[in-house]
């Protein structure tokens, strides 16, 4: 019985995204067909394979030494601040301090060509499985390990160029992602397997859920990756650069083949060389240690805007636990959304009393964050049914709560322009509605296969 209720509620978290979604009728059931088969098969590979977890943790490990290089930055600038206390570290310490590395290091690899590159042939890998645009497939895996503010930082030019709806999407997915510098903390806490599988999951979840809540149109033209430079260029110019080198690329292959000249006109490189080429008045690119200097500036103006996002997103939702409390002493954000997350719960095949226990562990984290969730049940979740064990664990491994809406935020105020910030900020409750969803429907796909 607890079977078929579980495989009903994953249905019904489906659901859910049609009945919030800002537009339904342009809902690519097919793409979300395909992914929701996909990822339950992930779900199933990771649960039921050691190889399939020991991939995931090897990636986690990757990104987890890229923090640990810079924690040596970090504590050399802070020294006992930035140690841990009580096993602990700081929020602005774990999470925020390491974009100081990353958004330079990734904007290096912009500088070079790289980082365009990469995204291009696994956003077209990705694309032709999801049926859905070749960045946001991208952003998915990139924000996997490397968590929602680096992610964005990032991916800036990307941000920058494409339109409102698009970013809004990012916005959305940014919201279910976690950081592998943080993956150690959690599986000292609870089930590793089970935290190891939420990942991969969360990453094509946040692809079907944002595209369900908030579908934009990508055209062909529209579908395009930016290099460092390409600011100044429509996606119209780029889309017919990319077509024309592709066609031109054919032919010198084919009188290569026939022994024949390469008519004139005709150009083997690629196409944004071909663009920079084609405009003589294009200013050379920037001195590479200028640009990395504004690099490094932008990664801590854009820590500050998200420190100031964060402390007030907290600070407000701290307020009305105040206000409902001086109502009745037991009423709280907290367990506001507890009861609302009570038949969610229990569609995740749980009886109904440890779908009780589940859903005020879910308001808990969702007002404050995981790590307080997690320490409620770090001495106990051994002795949980495995199927229980197996759910909690998966639904809790991600960063949704009132404090990430804040460092989203925060992050997009400092990348892109007011206009297509505002669209995005009038979405923040399908954000957290995102966030939601994709952990039930993570969850569920994982309890289908843990009893």
């Amino acid at each position: 019985m607890y079977l078929a209720i579980n495989i009903l509620g994953l249905l019904v978290f489906v659901g859910l995204g049609w009945a919030f979604s800002a537009n339904r009728k342009k809902i690519q059931w097919k793409s979300v067909g395909i992914m929701v088969v996909l990822n339950v098969l992930i779900a199933w590979i990771l649960t039921s394979f050691e190889w399939g977890r020991a991939a995931v943790n090897a990636a986690a490990q990757g990104f987890t030494w890229l923090v640990s290089v810079a924690d040596k930055g970090i504590s050399f600038a802070f020294g006992w601040w930035a140690l841990p206390h009580d096993g602990s570290v700081t929020f602005v310490v774990s999470a925020l301090l390491p974009i100081l590395l990353v958004v330079p290091l990734f904007d290096i690899l912009t500088y070079i060509g790289f980082l365009p590159w990469l995204i291009k042939w696994i956003g077209r890998f990705l694309s032709f499985i999801t049926r859905q645009p070749k960045f946001e497939t991208f952003f998915a895996v990139e924000m996997m390990f490397l968590g929602n503010t680096e992610a964005l930082a990032v991916s800036k030019i990307q941000l920058q160029k494409m339109k409102p709806a698009r970013a809004v999407v990012i916005g959305m997915m940014s919201m279910s992602c976690v950081t592998a510098a943080i993956l150690a903390s959690y599986i000292q806490m609870v089930p590793g397997q089970f935290v190891l599988t939420a990942v991969p999951l969360n990453c094509v979840n946040a692809l079907i859920v944002a595209n369900m809540l908030y579908p934009a149109e990508v055209t062909e033209e529209e579908d395009v990756i930016y290099n460092l430079g390409d600011e100044d260029k429509t996606p119209e110019q780029i889309a017919d650069a990319a077509r024309k080198a592709k066609e031109d690329r054919a032919i010198v292959k084919q009188c290569r083949k026939e022994g024949k000249p390469v008519p004139e006109g005709v150009s083997y490189a690629p196409w944004y060389k071909r663009m920079a080429a084609k405009d003589p008045n294009k200013p050379k690119k920037e001195p590479f240690f200028s640009f990395l200097g504004d690099s490094i500036l932008g990664a801590g103006k854009l820590i500050l805007i998200i420190i100031a996002n964060v402390v007030a997103f907290v600070a407000l939702a701290g307020l009305i636990d105040k206000i409902l409390g001086a109502i009745w002493d037991k009423l709280s954000l907290e367990s506001i959304l507890g009861v609302f997350m009570y038949i969610p719960c229990w569609l995740l095949g749980l009886p109904a009393k440890t779908a009780w226990s589940m859903s005020q562990l879910a308001g808990l984290k969702l007002v404050t964050n995981e790590f307080v969730a997690m320490g409620d049940i770090t001495k106990s979740v051994a002795a949980f049914a495995p199927h229980y064990k197996a759910v909690i664990t998966v639904f809790l491994t991600s960063f949704a709560n009132f404090g990430t809406l804040g460092m989203i935020i925060g992050a997009f105020k400092s990348i892109v322009d007011k206009k297509k910030n505002d669209v995005i900020s009038g979405q923040v409750w399908r954000m957290f509605v995102s966030g939601i969803l994709v952990s039930l429907m993570s969850a569920a796909m994982v309890g289908l296969f843990v009893w």
